[in-house]
């Protein structure tokens, strides 16, 4: 992901993030499905999704985090 496409992420609501978070997961399923029955020809894919899904569950988690912290 670009730091653009970082920033936009920021800028979306917790249950927005979550449901991008959805939507990378199963993209990710569909990417190894295909790896395994051979009809994946890009394999850098797979690496990429899993790097979105990671920085996507991050930013959920400091989200939530500083909304805790403010709470407080």
């Amino acid at each position: 992901m670009k730091k653009g496409a970082l920033a936009e992420l920021r800028s979306l609501s917790v249950s927005e993030l979550e449901q991008k978070a959805r939507e990378t997961k199963s993209e990710l399923f569909t990417l190894r499905f295909a790896l395994r029955t051979g009809h994946l020809t890009d394999f850098s894919k797979i690496r990429e999704m899993r790097r979105s899904y990671a920085q996507i569950q991050t930013i959920i988690f400091e989200k939530k985090l500083a909304g805790r912290d403010g709470a407080a």
